[in-house]
């Protein structure tokens, strides 16, 4: 869980998103701090044994920085007022399938899959698709899977008008092939993050994502 000092922390850096409120409150960002890899350790605590595959995991694989990447945004807030982690099996990559959790006041979510894989990435998981669809399709109309997250979201800029190159329209997988980006989520209510047994019960949750997960590790180990 949360503590509410460290959700105030947040709220307040949302009302005050200057260096200059940040430098004064150093200490408040330190105990925000050891909260978040707290809050993160006690997650991990209970997922590693349900996927072993995020064994080699620590805390330090999973935090997010607070600072904003500012550089090509016309938003020049400095920090970010989110608390976010991801926990992946492939702990040196940027983009690889994994499970994540995000708290923002009103807008909290759990999620999980891979976002826009890279160009190569992406070939790889729609030739698992092309092959293997029937697993695919097997995962995602799971009783728990469609209770959970219903579905693999289909952003409108994340999913292609017609068949990418060198796919038959026709092929019965078309709509998992028009993917550009593998992803699933769900709302969650901000105050599950005070509740004591968040840990497990947001893992509970996760955990229906990883023969999804699976898949899409499979789909990037294989060689071309």
């Amino acid at each position: 869980m949360l503590s509410k000092e460290a959700i105030q922390f947040i709220e307040d850096l949302k009302n005050n998103n200057n260096t200059e409120w940040m430098h004064a409150n150093k200490n408040r960002y330190e105990d925000y701090k050891k909260d978040y890899h707290l809050h993160i350790a006690s997650v991990l605590n209970e997922m590693k044994p349900l996927d072993k595959s995020l064994e080699p995991l620590e805390v330090k694989n999973c935090t997010f920085r607070i600072n904003r990447d500012i550089r090509f945004s016309k938003d020049k807030s400095p920090y970010k007022t989110n608390i976010g982690m991801w926990l992946t099996t492939n702990k040196n990559s940027k983009n690889s399938p994994g499970y994540y959790i995000h708290f923002e006041k009103g807008s909290s979510f759990i999620a999980g899959g891979v976002w826009c894989p890279e160009a190569n990435q992406l070939k790889k998981i729609r030739k698992e698709i092309e092959f293997f669809h029937d697993d695919l399709t097997a995962i995602v109309e799971n009783k728990n899977f469609v209770t959970e997250f219903k579905a693999i979201t289909r952003e409108e800029n994340n999913v292609l008008k017609n068949a990418p190159k060198g796919y038959d329209p026709s092929h019965p997988a078309i709509e998992f092939l028009k993917l550009k980006s593998f992803t699933c989520s769900q709302k969650i209510e901000d105050k599950l993050f005070l509740d004591t047994d968040f840990s497990k019960k947001i893992v509970q949750k996760l955990i229906v994502l990883k023969p999804f997960n699976d898949f899409l590790n499979r789909a990037l180990e294989t060689e071309e």
